[in-house]
């Protein structure tokens, strides 16, 4: 078995590769050594703050691949990782002020580089269609665990088994993420109203969508015997999912600096360790050892969710978000450990 030093074989390479660039960058930036220093110091608090907030990203992700086929599983962890790093960290945020300043992409490095401020200035009041979007997306995947009715076993017992119980009627995630956007609307400022509604709502038809197609090829790949053509539907909802774990860390980077170039640094290294981490729970199967891992990264997943639909209303720091994140996973870790120590004899 391959031990856990080979798993992180790419990501020390990388983080080895990505902080000597960000000196690079902090010494061309600054013109001084303290300068520099301060660079690298950001870029290893981005790629902590990845790590912690993305946890339960990677063990949602193992849950996913353990059921793909074999060649999705390495397109995954190869195309994958190009879209994660490039796509979310760097060109979504350019996506996001070309449409806001309704300028071009060339226009946005051009910003990026030579006006951080504005270009964060511009992410910033982006924000809240982004934290309803992210939001809405992933309390349905949470709900949708919880809600499943071929969910065997259960972490926190009476509160699990009751919201199974309601998972019974059909539609009823959907129905309760309506009802708390439908909350969080009235509760928001009438200018932010129709923002915060429009973003939510595309929110929930993404989910639908990606599982709609995921569910049809799945039937074509089965029927036409090909395996692979199912897997495109997964590969895709693992996508989208990553998309929604990385709304928060790339929103919240802005608050460390306004280099754009120093984020995608930073959280690309940070991104390495998270498929990294993947890899490892899918082939040592860990969440078969560890029973109840999933139970908290989806609670966990849950409570990213609601404070991402608060952020539209109030300033909650990512830092207090990955530490509470950590901590459920941690504590299902932990009830893990005491059931398998309870049932070793068995």
């Amino acid at each position: 078995m391959k031990t856990t030093l080979s798993y992180m074989t790419w990501p020390l390479i990388m983080t080895a590769a990505g902080l000597v660039l960000a000196l690079a960058l902090g010494l061309q930036v600054s013109g001084t050594m303290a300068g520099a220093a301060s660079f690298l110091l950001i870029a290893t608090v981005l790629a902590v703050l990845e790590i912690s907030l993305s946890f339960d990203n990677a063990i949602v992700n193992a849950n996913k691949l353990k059921t793909m086929a074999p060649v999705w599983q390495r397109r995954f962890l190869t195309w994958g990782i190009v879209i994660a790093v490039f796509g979310m960290r760097l060109v979504f945020p350019l996506l996001v002020v070309v449409i806001a300043a309704r300028i071009g992409p060339l226009d946005a490095v051009r910003l990026a580089a030579t006006e951080p401020a504005r270009y964060a200035q511009l992410i910033d009041a982006a924000h809240l269609p982004i934290a309803a979007f992210g939001g809405s997306f992933l309390m349905l995947v949470g709900l949708s665990y919880f809600f499943d009715q071929s969910k065997e076993i259960d972490w926190i017992g009476g509160l699990e088994r009751s919201l199974r119980a309601v998972g019974s009627v059909r539609g009823m995630e959907i129905g309760f993420v309506l009802l708390v956007v439908l909350i969080f609307t009235i509760l928001l400022p009438e200018a932010a109203k129709a923002a915060f509604m429009f973003a939510a709502i595309w929110g929930i038809v993404t989910y639908l969508a990606v599982d709609a197609l995921g569910q049809v090829l799945d039937h074509w790949g089965t029927s036409g015997g090909s395996a692979a053509q199912g897997g495109l539907g997964a590969f895709l909802y693992l996508e989208v999912l990553d998309a929604s774990f990385s709304f928060d860390g790339v929103i919240g980077a802005f608050a460390l600096t306004q280099n754009l170039f120093l984020i995608v640094i930073g959280l690309g290294i940070g991104a390495m360790y998270v498929r990294s981490m993947t890899v490892m729970l899918v082939e040592r199967g860990t969440l078969a050892e560890f029973r109840y891992l999933e139970h908290g990264a989806f609670w966990s997943i849950l409570i990213l969710s609601v404070v991402m639909f608060a952020q539209t209303m109030w300033h909650i720091p990512e830092a207090v978000t990955g530490l509470f994140g950590a901590a459920v996973i941690g504590l299902s870790f932990l009830s893990s450990l005491r059931w398998n120590r309870a049932h070793a004899e068995a």
